[in-house]
C-alpha cells in the first residue's frame, strides 16, 4: 500500500516564493568593486529574479537552455541563481579565473546560449569573445560603469520586464545549475544539479552538524559563487531566511575581516588558504578587529592545519571542517564533536575537529581497496566512494569518464582516506598526490599540516618528485612568515617528532608563494613541473 502524502515537486520556485512571502524584509548586503556597500532585501530580490526569468523567456530561452554567468559574489548573481532555473533554464557559472581559452572551451562544451556578465569583467570576456559566440550578452552595471554598445543592459531588461511572470511546468529532476570541476584532476568536467538535488541539499545545510544555517544567521560566502555550486549557499540561505553578506571581488584579509566585524557575521565559508591569510592579519594587528560574538568558519576544499584551527579559536573564529566536491553539490559529510567527546582533552578534540567528519544524512560513503572494502579501524586507507540523492551519477556529455563510477553505481572520488568506528573519515591524500616511495605511500597532506604548525611557517606544500632509486621522494615547498627564519634541518627535525625517517622530505625549498588553482587550492601540478629535474644528493 502506498502512503497518502501529496506528490509535491521539489523545485526552486517554491524556495523563491517562500523568500518573497516570508523573508521579504531580510537584508542582502553586497559590496561593489570600489568597496561601497549596497543593501537590498529578499523581497526586492524576489521581484528582480522573477523579472529576469520573464526577460529570458521573452528572449526565447527554452527548457534546458544554458545561461552562463561570469560574476562576482553580489545580489545580481544571486538573482541569476533563481531567475534562470525558475524559468526552466540551467545557470552555468563560469570560473572567471581560468585561462580565457579554457573558459571558451567550457562554454562551448556546455553549449551556453546567453551570458550574464559583470561590467568589470568585460576585459576578461574580450579575450575569448571570438571563441565563444553567445547569442546574447547581458551586462550587469555592477562597477557603476556604462554598458558598452552592442551589449544588453541587465538593469534595463529588468525594468522593462513585467511582474506577471508565470512559472513553467518543471520536473524536480530537471537540470537547474551547471558547474564544471576546477580541473585539479585533469580536464574540467561538467556536473548538472537537478532541482530535487538542490532542494534536498538545502535542507541538509540547515542541520547543526553541517552548516547549521537559520534565520538568525548572517552568512558571508568568501568562496566564489562559481566554485562548487557556490557551496549550496544561494539556495540554503534563501530557503532558511539567513541574511547574506556578499563580498564582491575584494577578498583580501583586511576586507574580509572588516565585513566580519561591521556586518556582525555569524557564519563564513571559504577554503583554508583564506583563513591562513586571515590569521596572519590577526596576528599582525591583534587589537584591530573585535568580534561581537563567535564566528563559525565552514571550511572545505582541503584539510585545514590543526594549528590553524587552534590559533583562530583564540580570536573567536571556530573552524568546522567538512568534505565535499563539485560532484557532491558539494556537501559530503557532517562534522564536529559528538556528545561523548565533549569532556575529552583539548588535543584529542582538535584531532577530531581536524578530520573531515562523517557521512551527511542520506549520503553513504565507503572506502575501497583493490581487495575490497576497507575496515572502519581508523588506520586502513582506501579510496572514498560515495552515493546519495545529491551525488552526480555522470558528467555532462563525457562518456570517457564513465570509469569514475563503480559497477554498482558509487562515485569514485579519487580521495584516499581512513574511517574510524564512529564513521569519521580522515583524508590521507588525493590518490594522485600520494608520494610513492620504494613501495610505500607517504601522505603529503599530513606532512603539510604538520609543517604549518611550525612557528616560522606560513604555508607548505609537499609533492613527490621522481627519484632514481626510490621512484619518488617528497619535496617540501615552504613559505615563511614575514620576518621569520628556518633552515631545512630545523624543519626536518620538527617533522621527525611525528614521522618516521623514511617519510621525511629529502628536500626543502623556500619560495615566495605557492601556486594556486583558480579556487585557491595549492596547485601541486605546477610545483611538480617546476622541480621535475631536481638533482637529488647521492
Amino acid at each position: 500500500m502506498r502512503g497518502t502524502m501529496m506528490d509535491f515537486p521539489l523545485t526552486l520556485p517554491t524556495i523563491l516564493e517562500r523568500a518573497g512571502k516570508i523573508f521579504s524584509r531580510v537584508e542582502i548586503v553586497s559590496r561593489r568593486p570600489d568597496k561601497s556597500i549596497v543593501r537590498t532585501c529578499y523581497g526586492e530580490f524576489y521581484r528582480r529574479a522573477r523579472r529576469l526569468a520573464s526577460a529570458l523567456t521573452a528572449f526565447g530561452m527554452k527548457p534546458g537552455d544554458r545561461v552562463a554567468s561570469m560574476m562576482w559574489n553580489h545580489s545580481g548573481h544571486l538573482e541569476a541563481f533563481f531567475g534562470v532555473p525558475c524559468a526552466g533554464g540551467i545557470l552555468h557559472t563560469l570560473n572567471l579565473r581560468l585561462h580565457p581559452d579554457e573558459i571558451a572551451t567550457i562554454a562551448n562544451h556546455a553549449r551556453d546560449r546567453f551570458l550574464i556578465i559583470d561590467d568589470v569583467l568585460l576585459p576578461v570576456y574580450e579575450k575569448f569573445r571570438d571563441a565563444a559566440p553567445f547569442e546574447k550578452v547581458i551586462v550587469v552595471p555592477y562597477g557603476c560603469g556604462s554598458v558598452p554598445e552592442g551589449f544588453l543592459n541587465y538593469e534595463k531588461l529588468l525594468a522593462d520586464a513585467g511582474d506577471d511572470f508565470q512559472y513553467p511546468s518543471l520536473d524536480e529532476n530537471d537540470g537547474a545549475v551547471m558547474c564544471f570541476t576546477s580541473g585539479t584532476t585533469g580536464c574540467s568536467k561538467g556536473v548538472v544539479y537537478s532541482h530535487r538535488a538542490l532542494v534536498l541539499h538545502s535542507f541538509a545545510c540547515g542541520l547543526r552538524e553541517v552548516f547549521g544555517l537559520h534565520q538568525f544567521d548572517t552568512v558571508l560566502p568568501v568562496a566564489p559563487m562559481f566554485h562548487a555550486n557556490a557551496w549550496g549557499l544561494p539556495f540554503a540561505c534563501t530557503m532558511l531566511g539567513a541574511r547574506l553578506v556578499l563580498p564582491g571581488p575584494n577578498v583580501d584579509p583586511e576586507s574580509i575581516l572588516g565585513l566580519l566585524v561591521t556586518e556582525r557575521v555569524t557564519v563564513a565559508c571559504g577554503v583554508p588558504t583564506v583563513w591562513i591569510a586571515i590569521l596572519e592579519a590577526l596576528d599582525k594587528y591583534p587589537d584591530r578587529w573585535k568580534f561581537a560574538a563567535p564566528v563559525k568558519i565552514v571550511c572545505g576544499g582541503t584539510a585545514p592545519p590543526l594549528e590553524l584551527m587552534r590559533c583562530l579559536d583564540r580570536f573567536g573564529l571556530h573552524i568546522q571542517h567538512l568534505w565535499g566536491m563539485t560532484e557532491t553539490t558539494p556537501i559530503g559529510t557532517s562534522g564536529g564533536l559528538r556528545p561523548h567527546m565533549l569532556d575529552w582533552p583539548d588535543q584529542e578534540k582538535y584531532e577530531v575537529r581536524a578530520k573531515q567528519g562523517w557521512p551527511a544524512p542520506f549520503v553513504e560513503i565507503r572506502l575501497m581497496r583493490p581487495e575490497g572494502q576497507a575496515p572502519r579501524d581508523g588506520v586502513t586507507s582506501g579510496e572514498i566512494e560515495i552515493r546519495g540523492p545529491w551525488i552526480a551519477d555522470s558528467y555532462y556529455e563525457a562518456p570517457d569518464q564513465a570509469h569514475r563510477w563503480s559497477a554498482d553505481g558509487w562515485f569514485r572520488t579519487g580521495d584516499v582516506a581512513t574511517m574510524d568506528e564512529d564513521g569519521y573519515i580522515k583524508i590521507v591524500d588525493r590518490a594522485k598526490d600520494l608520494v610513492k616511495s620504494g613501495g610505500e605511500w607517504i601522505s603529503s597532506v599530513d606532512l603539510e599540516n604538520t609543517l604549518m604548525g611550525h612557528p616560522a611557517v606560513k604555508e607548505a606544500c609537499v609533492v613527490g618528485i621522481p627519484h632514481p632509486k626510490w621512484q619518488e621522494r617528497p619535496l617540501a615547498a615552504v613559505v615563511l612568515k614575514d620576518g621569520a627564519q628556518a633552515t631545512p634541518e630545523e624543519l626536518r627535525c620538527f617533522l621527525a617528532k611525528s614521522f618516521a625517517k623514511w617519510q621525511l622530505p629529502d628536500a626543502f625549498v623556500f619560495i615566495d608563494a605557492i601556486p594556486r588553482t583558480s579556487v585557491g587550492k595549492f596547485k601541486k601540478l605546477a610545483l611538480r613541473e617546476q622541480f621535475a629535474d631536481w638533482k637529488w644528493e647521492s
